[in-house]
This record gives C-alpha cells, structure tokens and sequence, in this order.
C-alpha cells in the first residue's frame, strides 16, 4: 500500500469515528446539510464560502453553533482540516483548492461524505439532459410503490442533512458531472446514465472526452451485483463505454433497435424487460412526459422499477400520472390561442434541442443569456422547420444573431423577461407556441434559471 493510500485510508477511518475537523467550502444547501451531518457525527466544524451566504443557511448555521465565515476563505482556518467538502460549483482550479492539494488534504463532495453513513440503497442518475426529470420520475414510482425512498443530489433537499435527519430504505440522486469529480469510494446500486453531450465544457480543458470520463465516474466500485443503465442510442456514451467497461448487469434502452434485457419502442409501445417472461408493455400515448427525450427518461426509470421488482400495474399508472418538474417544458398559460411554455431551466444547446423537437406547432422562441461556448450548429434545423422568430434575451445576443440570421426572418433584442414576453406574443399568432428555452445561463440578468422561469411566467399573466 502506497503512503498515499495510508493517508487517504486513515483520513477515512477517523471521519466515520467522527474525529477530526471538516471544513466546508460554500454554504448552500448542500453546504449545510453536510455541516448538519458533520456535527451529528462529532466533527468540528468550520464553514466557508467565499460568496453571500443566503439569510436561511446563515440562520441555520447560527442555530446549531457551527462557526462560518462569507466573502473570504481564510487559509489559516481551511488548511488544518482533515478532510474539506466542497461545493460542485467550486472548481478544482480555484486558489483554494490548488493549496489544499498541496497541502495534501482530501477534498470530497457532500454525496461521498453523506454515502459513508447511510446503508440505504442507492439509485444515481446522471446525464446531461433529462436527469432531473428522470429523478423525480424514478422518485415518484417508488413511492407510489409504497417504498422508503429519499429523493437529494442535485435537486430537492441536501443528502447529507437527510442522512442526519430521516432513515431512508432507498435514496434517487440526481448526480452531476461536478459531483462525481469529487466522489472516490461512494458506489451507485443503480447507475443511469442518460445520455453525454458537450456542456460545462470549461470546466474540462473543452474537451467532450473528460467530460465523458467524469460521467463515467457513476459506474466506478460497483461490482457484478450492481445494475447500470444506460442509452445505447447515445454516441458519446457508446463512446466512453469502450474506454471503461462495467463490471454490473447492464440494461441498455433504444427507440431505435430491439434489445433483449433493457427496454426498446418498437412503433408506439415500449417494452421494458429485465428478466425472461416479465416484460412490462406500455403505449408511448399513455405517458404522461410526451417527446422523444421523454420516452428515453421513461424507459430508464421503468427499467429502475422493474430491476427492483415493482408491479407492473404500479409502475404504469405513476408513468401517466407523473407531473414534470417546474421550468422544465411547464405549460404556463394560453393566451389568444397562443401556448407560452417556460423551459428556463434548458440552459445547454441539448436541451433546447429537445424542447424544439417535442413542439408540435410554429414557435417564437426566447433564448439568450451566458453562452458557456454554445455550438448552436445542432439547432438549425429545427430552427428552420419550426421556429418563426427568436427573441433574444441576454446582455450580449451577437451569436445567437451570427448562428441564425439566415434561418429566420426575425431576431429581436430584449433585456428583460417582461419585454421578451411581450415582443414574443405580439410575434405570434393564433396556434403558435412562445418557448422560452435560452440554451444558455441566467447570469447575466437573472439570479438563476429559477428566477428567470418565475419572470417569464410573471409576464404572460400580465399580458
């Protein structure tokens, strides 16, 4: 064993006993729920975050006494630690993480830190499209099965305050490629990986291929008992299949080719089989997510279902029943005959391509905001067959403009939701379909996707 591995495995040892001092860098949501665990499990404690820590977290850092400091990381108070947590949003090239490495102290992510005090199973889904709505799909037909399920990660409430708080049988975790650049030891039951396209790509050198080697961080210790599900229809997933290879019982779904364990469409029903003669059969009409993406993330959660022995009848009926997330494809009002749908959390070309694709009618779309280096060359044709004007909405709208001026007869420039909204309604007619899908980031004029979704929706109920 190598002195590396001597000082990982003894920082490991002392953390389950609960000794030693946890730093946490960012006192979000996942922030705090760590600093809740890490008391509970008799660290000392010290939060960190280097932005304004939000009234409700500082608040509840304050009740339960754990000191923290905002708008600065002290490295007197960060480099004693025994093992740091840090916030996905925080990058390995940050001043204070470069000094951590240095230093030599382990910095991990909430989910590997909470994974260690939990003995529930765990369901982990990743992708860079659909993973949030395939979580709360997947979330939604185990507890309509009547299981002990949590849903955390990337969406709901902090893992590791759950961790501290409930007693979970099964956790869904929406997982990002941030978080498992921080994972080392935790391991997936179920792995679902969604599909691989070019995002966030500035935090990997712009290369798609270490993007691709970090979502296949999923798969990593899990062993032949395990399951992995993936998309066998995805090139960069068929891709970075070949570079690593699970050892867990596989379950690829297509809507392309027939499979024999998996799921597959063949004309308009799904079939998903995980074992000879208990196939599960469903009308791609009877589910509740319509678009081609969505038949993908309903495969992927029924395959779940099925590995874990729910009963047809259960998993079909919370298909049907299942009601998507908001800013997500959220039908916001009709107007005039006018359909506004807010798809503000599309923040990734991906995305938008989607929503483009699931539209059934002539749109104006609304898109715009912080490009994170957008190749909109995948959009064009859908541009064309069914976009009849975009409406920027961002602070610097140049390549939206360069992308797509031969496409279309209108692009406008607009600096606020309520101003897009109302150029976008007087643009359409009767039948058509306002989407606001931005492709890009809210930063640059909103405090989040969140914010951005709630003025879109703010504005059409205003018109």
């Amino acid at each position: 064993m190598s002195n590396n591995q001597n000082i990982s495995q003894s920082n490991t040892q002392s953390a389950m006993a609960g000794q030693g001092r946890v730093v946490i860098l960012g006192a979000g949501e996942s922030g705090v729920g760590a600093a809740k665990l890490a008391q509970l499990k008799g660290f000392d404690v010290f939060v960190s975050d280097f932005g304004t820590i939000a009234e409700k977290y500082s608040t509840e850092l304050e009740k339960m006494s754990i000191p923290f400091e905002s708008g600065k990381h002290t490295e007197d108070l960060i480099l004693n630690a025994t093992e740091v947590i840090k916030s996905p949003g925080i990058p390995s090239s940050a001043p204070i993480i470069k000094n951590l490495a240095t230093k030599g102290v382990p910095v991990i992510s909430e989910i590997e830190f909470a994974g260690r005090y939990t003995n529930a199973r765990m369901i982990c889904i990743t992708g860079s499209n659909g993973k949030s709505t395939t979580s709360l799909l997947t979330y939604h037909i185990l507890k309509k099965a009547g299981l002990n399920v949590g849903l955390a990660g990337n969406i709901g409430h902090s893992f590791a305050a759950q961790v501290a708080t409930e007693h979970f049988d099964y956790y869904v975790l929406e997982i990002s490629s941030f978080m498992l650049d921080d994972m080392f030891k935790f391991k997936a039951d179920i792995a679902v990986l969604l599909n691989i396209t070019p995002d966030h790509l500035d935090r990997y050198d712009y290369k798609l291929e270490n993007y691709a080697a970090s979502k296949m961080r999923i798969i990593q210790n899990q062993t032949a008992n395990d399951v992995f599900i993936y998309c066998a229809d995805d090139e960069e997933s068929i891709k970075a299949l070949q570079q690593t290879v699970p050892l867990a019982k596989t379950y690829p779904f297509s809507i392309v080719k027939q499979v024999e364990a998996g799921a597959f469409l063949d004309d308009q029903t799904i079939h998903i089989n995980t074992e000879p003669n208990n196939s599960l059969t469903m009308s791609i009409s009877e589910l509740a997510l319509q678009g081609k993406h969505n038949i993908y993330n309903s495969m992927a959660s029924g395959i779940v279902a099925k590995v874990l022995e729910l009963r047809n009848e259960t998993i079909r009926e919370s298909m049907g029943d299942f009601k998507n997330i908001e800013h997500r494809l959220e039908h916001v009002a009709k107007i005039s005959g006018i359909d506004f749908i807010n798809d503000s959390k599309a923040t990734n070309v991906n995305s938008t391509w989607y929503a483009l694709e699931s539209m059934t009618t002539d749109v104006v779309l609304i898109m715009g905001g912080v490009d994170k280096g957008n190749d909109y060359n995948m959009l064009k044709d859908l541009v064309q067959s069914k976009v009849k004007a975009i409406v920027c909405l961002g602070k610097n709208n140049k390549r939206i403009h360069d992308a797509f001026e031969d496409d279309v007869d209108v692009i406008v420039n607009t600096f606020s939701a309520e101003e897009a909204t109302q150029i976008a309604f007087h643009l359409a007619k009767r039948g058509d379909t306002v989407l606001l899908s931005p492709a890009c980031a809210s930063f640059d004029l909103f405090k989040s996707y969140e914010d951005r979704g709630n003025q879109f929706k703010a504005a059409v109920k205003e018109l």
